[in-house]
C-alpha cells in the first residue's frame, strides 16, 4: 500500500491512503493580497486544483485557521462541504460546523485510519502567543505506511518527540522558511536545512515537502530544498512535486 499525493500549491495537497481521501490546509483563492491585521500576505501562484477537481474528501487536515496562506476565503467556504475538519481545539471552536478539535496526542478514526494530532510550533520558542496554536497529524492503519503531516511547524525538537512515538515511513513536511516581520523575520516554518534534519530524525523513506511555493513570504523555494537534501545525502528520499503533479510514494 502507498500514499497517493497530489500537490495543489502552497500547503494544499490531496492525500489518498487506505481508501481515505484527505485534503491538507485548503487554499483555492486567486493570486493577490490577503490582509492579516496590519500585515499583508501575497499569494503569487494559482492553485492547481479547484474545489471541483479535489472532489469528495473524507476529512480536511487543517494545521490552523488563523492565516490565509493555510485557509483562505474559498478554503473556508469549502469546509462547509466536507464531513469532518480536524484542527486544534481552539480552531474548532472558531470554525464550528464539522470541525473537530484534537489536542496533542489525541486520536480519532477516519475510516480505517487512526489520525493522531501531534505538536507543532509556528515559529521560534514562544511564538504561539502571537501565531496561535497549530497542529500536525500522524496517520496510521493496518498494513499502511505511517504518514506524518507536519503542518506549520518550525521546531526540529518537536519532530524528535514525534519520532520517539512513531516509526514514520513518509513525512509530508511544511517547509519554505516562511518569514514575516514577526520575531525579527525568524522562520515560521521549517527551513530547507531543518527539513533535511527532520528527515534524518524521522528516518523516513520518503519526504514530500509542501508550503514552499505560491506565497511571497515563503523564503526558500524548490531549488533551496533540493540543495539542502543533496548536501545532507538525502536526495534519494526527496519527492519534490510541481503544482498539479501526482505521485504514489
Amino acid at each position: 500500500m502507498t500514499l497517493g499525493i497530489t500537490f495543489s500549491g502552497g500547503p494544499t495537497a490531496l492525500l489518498e491512503l487506505g481508501g481515505v481521501r484527505l485534503l491538507t490546509d485548503p487554499t483555492f483563492d486567486a493570486p493577490g493580497d490577503h490582509p492579516v491585521g496590519e500585515r499583508v500576505l501575497v499569494k503569487t501562484e494559482d492553485s492547481a486544483l479547484s474545489e471541483e477537481a479535489v472532489g469528495v474528501v473524507d476529512a480536511v487536515l487543517l494545521s490552523h485557521d488563523q492565516h490565509p496562506d493555510n485557509l483562505d476565503d474559498r478554503g473556508r467556504a469549502y469546509l462547509a462541504t466536507v464531513p469532518l475538519t480536524l484542527i486544534t481545539p481552539a480552531g474548532a471552536a472558531r470554525l464550528g460546523g464539522t470541525a473537530k478539535g484534537l489536542a496533542p496526542w489525541e486520536e480519532t478514526r477516519v475510516g480505517p485510519l487512526t489520525v493522531t494530532a501531534v505538536p507543532a510550533l509556528h515559529g521560534p520558542e514562544g511564538a504561539s502567543r502571537l501565531t496561535g496554536d497549530v497542529t500536525g497529524f500522524v496517520l496510521t492503519g493496518d498494513g499502511l505506511p505511517t504518514v506524518y503531516v507536519s503542518g506549520d511547524n518550525a521546531s526540529v525538537d518537536l519532530v524528535r518527540e514525534i519520532a520517539a512515538r512513531f516509526d514514520v515511513d513518509i513525512a509530508v513536511l511544511f517547509a519554505g522558511a516562511a518569514r514575516t516581520v514577526l520575531f525579527d523575520g525568524a522562520p515560521l516554518t521549517l527551513t530547507s536545512e531543518n527539513a533535511a534534519e527532520a528527515a534524518k530524525v524521522l528516518d523516513a523513506a520518503k519526504i514530500v515537502p509542501l508550503h514552499f511555493r505560491g506565497w511571497r513570504h515563503f523564503s526558500e523555494g524548490p531549488d533551496v530544498l533540493r540543495k539542502a537534501f543533496e548536501a545532507a545525502g538525502l536526495a534519494d528520499r526527496l519527492v519534490l512535486l510541481e503544482p498539479g503533479q501526482h505521485a504514489d510514494v
